[in-house]
């Protein structure tokens, strides 16, 4: 009697971390059901295929049902398929998704990510859509199983939600209050992901450095970044985004003093005026936002910047804008994540008056990216002739194979290509390399690897993928592809609202 083949899924991740983290829980969610990952290439030529939207653009609509349509004529000729919907845009539209796609099976929050294999096996038996929205949070998804996309470094949630009331954001109507995680169980799951091999964290939150709000302790957040500290085998401590607003001295302090968290921040800065900081509800000014980079600076001189920044704001002026720019200066950014104002529905500044016009909001964001590739390039060079370690990354460096170089993140997150040396190195070993050359982007080592460290890490991502080769695959009718999240460093600040 034949066995039949397992179902295969793909997941297709729009948007922020949280959103990359949600996906790695849907995939562990489906693979627990006994679906299996299509393999690389699949488009849409899977059993099921999940959407994990973003509600944050203006036209986010408008791609998911592109895509959608896309997927009616393959779906028709191919008797079994299914296809779901979840995260921020699932939760705004809801069934209005079915009635504008009524081939879609199933649709989710962000509220009930877990219930996805038992939505899909009920629309498979009852033969009509699910759609099913939670109104608040059913399971922390810390909770839930989960398939990684990197072996070395991991997420880990440590709060869901936001109680801010940003005038561009939707993210709080769809996310919800902010809810904390336990201490011990932030800790705990980072012993196990590093007994597992993980050597990098990331704390992830959409307001992280609020964490202890929910709990009543104002230096719950410092308290664990140096509790992580204490965890042998825990090589790297990252965490994004904070707010200024939270940003607090016991913090800055705890960064400097832990020698596992990495000396690199994230601090969206969003506007420098404080007229439209005012307009945005922004509970911070452009003077307490320098004061903190100013802090940073003196207690980690190394640290490594970076930000969010929106430009056509309604209401900006020629002025307000200037001092943005000025704010940029001043800061030396390292990067910046920069977007034009898109409206958001349902966020009080899409009715805002004194919308700015689409061609000065462009004029302005080229003067923006400018100067701060400028910058970036400026401070990128400073790294020229330093010593540095990075941990060697899977999937950072498009060019690699043709260079004959790989690529790793500095201790800054800064992204290095270095020379390929002769003996093996894995994702998640660490080599020293000294910095010959810098480019707005990315640093060049040009020179010999002048050591490497094998690595748990390595030793994690060697034997998964031993048996990732040795899994089946599931069975495809096409080219295979799949819409694999972004690698963890590389991946969109949390919704650029923080």
């Amino acid at each position: 009697m034949d066995v039949p083949a397992p179902k295969s899924y793909e997941i297709r991740t729009y948007g922020c971390q949280m959103n990359v983290h949600d996906s790695e829980r849907l995939a562990g969610l489906l693979e627990d059901a006994g679906y299996v990952r299509a393999p690389e290439g699949a488009d849409g030529d899977a059993d099921v295929v999940v959407f994990n939207t973003c509600a944050v653009r203006e036209n986010a609509d408008n791609r998911l049902y592109g895509n959608l349509g896309r997927l009616a004529p393959r779906k028709a000729s191919r008797p079994g398929m299914q296809i779901a919907v979840g995260g921020c845009l699932a939760q705004k539209d809801r069934d209005t998704i079915v009635k504008k796609a009524p081939w879609v099976d199933v649709v989710f929050g962000t509220h009930n990510i877990g219930k996805l294999p038992v939505l899909l096996e009920r629309a498979r038996v009852q033969e009509e859509a699910q759609v099913e929205i939670a109104e608040s949070l059913e399971a922390f998804p810390s909770t839930l199983p989960t398939r990684r996309e990197s072996a070395y470094a991991a997420w880990v949630s440590i709060s869901v939600g936001c109680n801010n009331t940003c005038t561009f954001c939707i993210v709080p109507a769809l996310r919800g209050k902010e809810k904390d995680r336990r201490p011990g169980d932030i800790l705990a799951e980072a012993e196990t992901l590093v007994a597992e091999g993980v050597s990098e964290i990331t704390l992830l939150g959409q307001n992280v450095n609020a964490y202890g709000s929910d709990i009543g302790d104002r230096e719950a957040f410092s308290k664990l970044l140096r509790a992580c500290g204490n965890i042998e085998g825990l090589e790297r401590v990252r965490f994004t985004s904070p707010h200024p607003r939270d940003f607090t001295d016991d913090v800055i302090a705890a960064m400097a003093e832990t020698p596992n968290v990495m000396p690199q921040l994230h601090m969206p800065l969003q506007s420098g005026s404080d007229t439209v900081l005012k307009a945005m509800r922004r509970s911070y000014r452009q003077d307490r936002y320098l004061g903190i980079i100013e802090k940073v600076r003196a207690a980690i001189p190394h640290a490594a910047i970076t930000t969010d920044i929106i430009v056509g704001f309604p209401g900006e002026t020629e002025e307000d804008f200037e001092e943005t720019l000025h704010v940029v200066r001043e800061a030396r950014f390292a990067q910046a994540f920069t977007f034009q104002y898109s409206k958001r529905p349902g966020t009080p500044a899409a009715t805002m008056e004194n919308q700015i016009p689409k061609e000065v909001v462009q004029a302005r964001y080229e003067r923006l990216v400018a100067l701060q590739e400028e910058i970036s390039w400026e401070e990128n060079k400073k790294q020229v002739g330093r010593t540095l370690e990075l941990m060697v990354a899977e999937g950072e460096g498009r060019k690699d194979g043709a260079t004959h170089r790989l690529s790793g993140r500095a201790p800054d997150n800064r992204l290095v290509h270095f020379t390929k040396p002769e003996q093996e190195v894995r994702p998640g070993d660490v080599v020293t390399v000294e910095i010959t050359y810098a480019a707005p982007h990315h640093l060049l080592a040009e020179g010999p690897v002048l050591a490497v460290r094998r690595t748990r890490a390595g030793d994690a991502w060697e034997k998964r993928n031993a048996a990732e080769a040795a899994k089946p695959a599931g069975v495809m009718l096409g080219l295979p592809k799949i819409g694999v999240p972004a690698p963890l460093p590389a991946a969109q600040t949390a919704c650029g609202c923080d």
